[in-house]
């Protein structure tokens, strides 16, 4: 019987390595996996629908749920998270002492409905008493002019956004004074040119640190999608993707714990790793539904009360059916 051959497109990760290199193999299939940057992914998905499997933003996923056009159905296998307090931004000229002290300023987003924004809005709405409403939205490109929504969103009454003009970056306005903060899922080329431009929290990974020791939570960011009509076809390859992936994610944490040699440039890889797990334990990153229920809820909730998702989803409707469970022995 012949393999079914799929094209995957997703970031060079290391939790991906094992099936690159030919360590793992899908059941039933030949995955060839296409390395690409995370923004030429979502758009080329976005407008072309053109992979069978690839990578993509949580947050445009649950958007997009309902819609009868849309051509994918997701597994629970989470490629990127990502804690998202380092990523948040602000002019030291504004007066900003405290998350709170965002309430009534100008503050930037690339798209207001990109995961990471949504798990910032949800972060300072839970932990600061700062409704989305309390802030004057921007949105553009970070360091490139012209980025706009690659939804169609509709915003809740007294959530207002408003795109940055056709000429204008985030990273520069920051800088000029014209935004009080930047909410972003990278850092900044403004905050490496200008002492003024400082994290809103300078601390980040102490802060980090707590906020899993008191939710459990590291943000998911992305997930993995698969063709609607190739699952209608081939309803096995949900759970044969699933499978692989796990077990490619299993070896890269192998990877990360081996001492002979240092298979990453870190020379101080076993501290940091030793740290992680002291901080999150040893399954912090993992795949599936029931391990990262809470993670998905929150989300979940964040989506629908920000005004993005049509209603609040349970995890088990946003996934393939065949991936919400498991056989047991």
């Amino acid at each position: 019987m012949s393999r079914l051959r799929l094209t995957m497109a997703a970031v060079d990760y290391d939790r991906f390595a094992a099936l690159r290199d030919g360590r793992v193999r899908a059941e039933g299939i030949d995955l060839e996996l296409l390395p690409m940057e995370v923004e030429e992914i979502f758009y080329r998905q976005a407008r072309y629908a053109e992979f069978d499997v690839s990578e993509m933003s949580l947050s445009t996923y649950v958007l997009s749920l309902g819609r009868e056009s849309f051509p994918y159905v997701a597994i629970p296998a989470f490629p990127s998270r990502y804690f998202r307090h380092q990523t948040m931004f602000m002019n030291a000229n504004a007066g900003i002492e405290h998350p709170a002290d965002l309430r009534g300023r100008r503050v930037g987003v690339p798209e207001y409905q990109i995961t990471a924004g949504v798990w910032q809005r949800g972060i300072l709405a839970d932990d600061y008493g700062l409704d989305p409403r309390d802030v004057e939205w921007f949105s553009g490109g970070v360091e490139q002019p012209g980025r706009v929504e690659k939804q169609a969103i509709s915003l809740p009454d007294g959530v207002v956004v408003t795109p940055i003009g056709p000429a204008a970056t985030l990273s520069q306005m920051i800088a000029d004074g014209e935004l009080d903060a930047l909410l972003t899922a990278h850092v900044p080329e403004a905050f490496y040119r200008h002492d003024h431009v400082r994290r809103l929290f300078p601390d980040y990974k102490a802060v980090e640190k707590d906020y899993f020791r008191r939710t459990g939570i590291l943000p998911i960011m992305h997930l993995v999608v698969i063709r609607k009509g190739l699952l209608e076809r081939e309803p096995w390859v949900a759970r044969s993707l699933l499978k692989a992936f796990e077990q490619s994610l299993r070896l890269a944490r192998e990877d990360l714990m081996y001492r002979s040699s240092l298979k990453v440039m870190l020379p101080w890889l076993a501290d940091h790793v030793d740290e992680t797990v002291s901080a999150l334990g040893e399954d912090y990153w993992t795949y599936g539904i029931e391990p990262n229920r809470h993670v998905l809820e929150t989300f979940l909730r964040y989506s629908h009360e920000q005004g993005l998702a049509a209603r609040r989803y349970e995890p088990e409707e946003i996934f393939a059916p065949s991936t919400a469970s498991t056989f047991v022995v």
